[in-house]
């Protein structure tokens, strides 16, 4: 048995803590205090296991020498290879030449020629670190020396000379990163730039671990010509059915940018609040409820714009719009009904606006009440209730309260051996408005009485719906016509007193601010619908046709509303096609009208849109949009991606945005390139909003799994006021 496997346990005195050796081997020989081992050797200790070709262990001197082919485990964390290992079992000394570490988790590996460890330290003589393939790494690190702690999983490198495809790049006296992939403080990538107009722009990410629940990120900035600034995000989760962050941001402008760019503010800051919460009823008020109730917030103000666009190097971020919306929701459902409070919030960032964001109606709150779908009489008569109270708050000008009431009432059944569905549903709605505060002075305030509305209405509607299978496809078609029928309705105070201006749905007047009705004009509808499905179950055409025609006692309203047609087509497993549009018989014009049209075979990814809508009868100023969106993405191989972007403003022949750019990605690395054109609007003193047309070239380096930066210039050219 000795000659094939010999199993010795050792119980070494000398290391007085009655550590446990295990030793395999083929063929074991014994030389006074010296044992040799040969064939096959396998070594377990603690939690390390070791193979090699032959080993010696002197008792007296508790060292295990190996030789050949030494690869040593442990655990599931890394691997070390050599052709000679020493190890001092009484002092815990290891030594290892030439030396090969890989740790599996990250596939980071290192080489060197030596290498000698004491308790849970490596220390490395001269070598490369890398996380490509060792046969033709793509970058690599050289360093004169180098230490791992095993317990913190960190490694330190002097002198480190970065690689990339064999050529020297750039050099730093020191480099140290992390092996560890669980939740720890430390730095993230960090972002470059060089901008034509605001200098060199540096960003470096701290990530600082509070507790298990939470941590923060901290992100200072600093460009050179322009200012610098400070963000920061604390995350946080509170229970397992809910999470937050709260983030908060500073920058401050140089005088001398903010003089030569006229700039509105030369502080740019704001805060923002995200939280959600499934069962916070329960969980905050120990309630015991069957339905599930929820919580969502996300709350965010700031003096301008700019405190988004400064807080990213990426010009694709940039905030175009003055309005920021905040929206706190809460809700509680059963099985039968529904509860739910709305807290929504509109800040105007113009400063030339003020008096119209005091004037600005907030909806604090809207309170909701639902009791969902019931039936009677063998599922042909149904019926729903559905109540809102709104509270419509501002800080200038009059305030009310609004009470809405909509309960409709529905009996079907099917006829023709269920070829035909017909339905009748009778709706009552109800509206109730309150004022307090003051008028604006360009209003009566006559108009603002306690206003009634009722309306008792009568829907009739017939339908079919039919379906039919071939060989590759199933076709199915539909059609519903409706004809509704305003039977009475009431109106009283504020309701009928704006009446006569406001009905048209068109007006701007201030006296409209708080009138919501619709038209209560009778009218039929009509909707087709087909669908083509293959066998497969995907979809292959989608069609819609829907067409309102008015009928009412005053003829000048009567004939067709806007035809609205939309269209999507599945051509082939790579080509699909899009359209929605909208006819308007009465001005005699298409309305409105969107296209897309793609293909994409896994290779070729491209796309075309195109965005058409006439405004004039409703903003002059402003009639025509008129957009084009172009993009294509090219991948070469598993490794190559070419892509382009394109979009312009074809009505006023401004180009509005385009990028050209390539990324090649592997295990072990990432390099990007693209060249970015960006149109954005900016606030200049005294109000005045200027386009400013950046120019950005990005590129990007990351090196699997330690990390990498975004480096990017920029130019920027004021274009026009306006």
């Amino acid at each position: 048995m000795l000659k094939y496997l010999l199993l010795l346990t050792l119980l070494f005195s000398l290391l007085h803590a009655s550590e446990q050796v295990e030793f395999y081997a083929k063929h074991l020989d014994q030389e006074g205090t010296k044992v040799i081992a040969d064939g096959d050797v396998l070594v377990i200790y603690q939690d390390i296991v070791i193979t090699a070709d032959r080993a010696t262990y002197d008792q007296n001197s508790t060292v295990l020498e190996l030789f050949g082919n030494v690869v040593t485990l442990k655990g599931s964390e890394y691997q070390l290879l050599g052709e000679h290992v020493k190890l001092n079992m009484q002092e815990k000394k290891r030594e290892i030449s030439p030396f090969f570490m890989l740790e599996k988790e990250s596939q980071l590996w290192m080489s060197a020629q030596k290498s000698a460890t004491c308790d849970n330290i490596f220390e490395v003589e001269g070598g490369i670190v890398s996380g490509c393939d060792p046969d033709n790494p793509m970058w690599e690190i050289y360093f004169t020396s180098s230490d791992y702690d095993d317990e913190t999983k960190w490694i330190n490198l002097y002198n480190a000379r970065f690689h990339i495809g064999g050529i020297p790049v750039f050099y730093l006296p020191y480099f140290g990163y992390s092996t560890d992939r669980t939740r720890r403080t430390g730095l993230l990538m960090p972002s470059f730039g060089l901008s034509g107009s605001e200098g060199v722009y540096y960003q470096q990410p701290l990530y600082i671990v509070v507790g298990d629940a939470v941590d923060v990120e901290l992100r200072p900035q600093v460009r050179s010509t322009r200012g610098s600034g400070l963000y920061g995000t604390l995350r946080f989760v509170d229970s397992r059915y809910s999470k937050g962050e709260i983030t908060l941001g500073y920058f401050a402008e140089k005088e001398s940018y903010f003089t030569d760019n006229n700039l509105q503010n030369d502080t740019h800051y704001g805060f923002g609040f995200k939280y959600a919460n499934t069962r916070f009823l329960q969980e905050w008020f120990g309630l015991d409820l069957d339905g599930q109730s929820g919580l969502y917030s996300d709350v965010k103000w700031m003096n301008d714009v700019d405190y988004i666009n400064l807080s990213s190097s990426d010009t694709i971020n940039n905030v175009t719009s003055n309005q920021v919306y905040s929206r706190v929701n809460l809700f509680y459902g059963e099985e039968d009904n529904y509860y739910g409070a709305y807290f929504k919030y509109y800040l105007d960032l113009d400063p030339l606006n003020i008096d119209k964001r005091k004037a600005s109606i907030q909806k604090l709150p809207i309170i909701q009440y639902h009791h969902y779908l019931d039936t009677f009489i063998d599922q042909h008569l149904y019926y729903t209730l559905n109540m809102n109270a709104n509270n419509y708050g501002r800080e200038q000008g009059k305030k009310g309260e609004e009470m809405e009431l909509s309960i409709p009432i529905t009996l079907q059944t099917s006829l023709f051996d269920e070829y035909l569905n017909i339905a009748y549903k009778a709706k009552l709605d109800g509206r109730l408005i309150d004022f307090r505060g003051d008028a604006d002075v360009n209003v009566s305030d006559a108009i603002y009485e306690q206003g009634f509305y009722g309306s008792f209405s009568h829907i009739f509607e017939a339908g079919t719906s039919v379906t039919k299978a071939y060989e590759e496809n199933v076709h199915t078609m539909g059609l519903l016509v409706s004809y509704t029928k305003f039977g009475t309705d009431q109106k009283t105070g504020y309701y009928e007193n704006v009446e006569p201006e406001c009905a048209s749905g068109v007006s701007t007047s201030l006296d409209c601010e708080f009138y919501t009705l619709s038209s209560t004009d009778d009218n039929v509808k009509i909707d087709f619908t087909q669908y083509v499905i293959d066998t497969q179950g995907k979809e292959k055409i989608y069609h819609r046709l829907s067409q309102p025609i008015v009928v009412s006692e005053n003829s000048e309203k009567n004939g067709l509303g806007e035809f609205e047609n939309e269209f999507r087509w599945n051509i082939t497993n790579r080509i699909s096609f899009y359209d929605n549009s909208f006819y308007n018989f009465q001005r005699h014009e298409w309305s409105k009208t969107l296209n897309t049209i793609r293909y994409n075979d896994g290779m070729f990814n491209v796309g075309l849109s195109y965005l058409y809508e006439n405004k004039r009868y409703k903003d002059p100023l402003y009639p025509y949009t008129n957009y084009l969106n172009a993009d294509l993405s090219y991948r070469y191989d598993s490794h190559y991606r070419y892509f382009t972007k394109y979009a312009i403003d074809v009505e006023n022949n401004i180009k509005k945005y385009a990028e050209v750019g390539f990324l090649y990605s592997k295990r072990c690395w990432d390099f990007g390139l693209r060249y970015v054109e960006n149109n954005r609007p900016v606030l200049l003193n005294g109000g005045v909003t200027s386009s400013v047309y950046d120019k950005y070239v990005y590129f990007t380096i990351i090196m699997k799994p330690l990390g990498g930066s975004e480096v990017n210039y920029r130019t920027s050219d004021v274009l026009k006021s306006r």
